[in-house]
């Protein structure tokens, strides 16, 4: 059974909304996190993910984050 179009953006936005919170939870916003535009309109079985574009600011509290839950120390 194939997934159609609709159904594949609806599942790829909730996925959005769960990282989204999930990167709140953890002090990081993305502004411009979204569903990818042409891969949730195209054929694409899954629409890619845009995390964005972030500030210096965010960029170092998402590595804070990534290293700390990888166990590098600074979180």
């Amino acid at each position: 059974m194939e997934m159609t179009s609709s159904k594949r953006v609806r599942s790829t936005e909730e996925v959005v909304e769960e990282l989204r919170a999930a990167l709140v939870e953890v002090g990081v916003l993305l502004p411009s996190l979204r569903v990818d535009p042409v891969t949730g309109a195209s054929d694409e079985p899954f629409p890619l993910v845009a995390l964005g574009r972030c500030n210096v600011g965010t960029a170092q509290k998402l590595t804070a984050v990534l290293r700390g839950l990888a166990g590098g120390g600074e979180s």
